[in-house]
């Protein structure tokens, strides 16, 4: 879908600190040859919260878009993993702490895609009510004994952090000119496997093992069909977004990808549709890992940040989330603001 007046406002991240890749093999917590695979040099490894951490960037965001809380129409909170609580509403904590005020508060479980489809949802939102802005944070900790942030998705490392991002009407540092979503839930079963449903929560496989589920789901019928579906859908997304946008592919600056290892990468993105790495955030998010739901949002935050991002350039945020769904969106950089690096996590708030 195209919009013509929704706006991201601001934008902030809350990263703890990087473990480095040597470090982690010194440990024994990953061969060198996945790390080699990878080109992984490190990952954000911390132990506050995921909500906490997303109270911490929803702070920062919401204070360099200079909108009141009241003008916060909708909080979105995205994630992956376990929040700290089971059967706990953790958007209404990140609302409490992090905006202070009443509007309605929800989680948006899209695995990976969850951001982008939280902005489509803040996007609908704000043009169908004439509210002035939204909120959308996105937060996740992968730790033991659920996760082997190494070795859970093999070709990724996971890695902890929070991301917040203000939508508005009006104005911003940046425009959503395109936003568009495919699905194609005939691909669920590729995380899921042939194990039935369990009980509670990690009663089927601790830690998480996508490669085991990933490797039954390809014996299938459907899914020996599944790389060739895959690839479409993603084409299909990205095609729509750029038509959608009035733009071509050599017309986008800057390419904001899921944080994959090199690998994945290469056959998704680099080789599949001619992509510069120089274009990328590659050099950066090698060291930070894969921000579950906020890949996109924290390398947006980290063009303006790092004073790369420059008014005039269009981005293509592309995302990828099991279900299966992809996401591609068109923004144009408007008015970059000059943000100091956002702070890192902290224990305490």
């Amino acid at each position: 879908m195209r919009w013509d007046d929704v706006y991201l406002r601001a934008c902030a991240t809350r990263l703890p600190a990087v473990m480095s890749a040597e470090e982690a093999v010194a440990r024994g917590l990953v061969d060198a040859v996945s790390v080699r695979r990878m080109q992984s040099t490190g990952v954000t490894v911390g132990e506050q919260s995921p909500p906490d951490m997303a109270v911490a960037a929803a702070r920062t965001a919401l204070g360099r878009s200079g909108v009141v809380p009241d003008d916060i129409a909708l909080l979105l909170h995205a994630s992956l993993y376990h929040q700290g609580y089971d059967m706990w509403a953790p958007a209404s904590y990140v609302q409490r702490l992090g905006v202070g005020n009443r509007c309605p508060a929800m989680e948006v479980r899209q695995t990976s895609n969850g951001g982008m489809a939280a902005l489509e949802l803040a996007a609908a939102h704000l043009t169908a009510t004439g509210a002035p802005a939204a909120m959308i944070t996105t937060a996740d900790r992968f730790c033991a004994p659920g996760i082997d942030r190494w070795r859970t998705d093999p070709g990724t490392v996971l890695a902890d952090g929070a991301t917040a991002t203000v939508v508005a009407r009006g104005r911003g540092f940046a425009r959503l000119v395109s936003l568009v979503l495919v699905s194609e839930p005939g691909l669920e079963e590729m995380h899921r496997g042939d194990d039935p449903p369990g009980d509670a929560p990690l009663a089927v496989r601790c830690p998480v093992d996508f490669e085991a589920t990933t490797r039954v789901y390809l014996r299938s019928p459907e899914g020996q069909r599944s790389v060739a579906r895959m690839a479409n859908a993603q084409t299909e997304t990205i095609e729509r977004a750029l038509e959608e946008a009035k733009s071509q592919q050599a017309d986008i600056d800057w390419f904001v990808l899921p944080h994959l290892g090199r690998r994945r990468l290469d056959v998704n993105f680099f080789r599949r549709y001619g992509i510069d790495p120089e274009r990328t955030l590659w050099s950066w998010s090698r060291g930070i890992g894969h921000l579950g739901a906020g890949d996109q949002f924290a390398g947006l935050t980290h063009l303006v940040e790092s004073g790369r991002a420059r008014a005039g350039e269009r981005a293509l945020l592309l995302g990828v989330g099991g279900g299966f769904t992809w996401s591609a969106a068109v923004v144009e950089f408007t008015d970059v603001p000059a943000w100091p690096a956002s702070a890192a996590a902290q224990a305490d708030l």
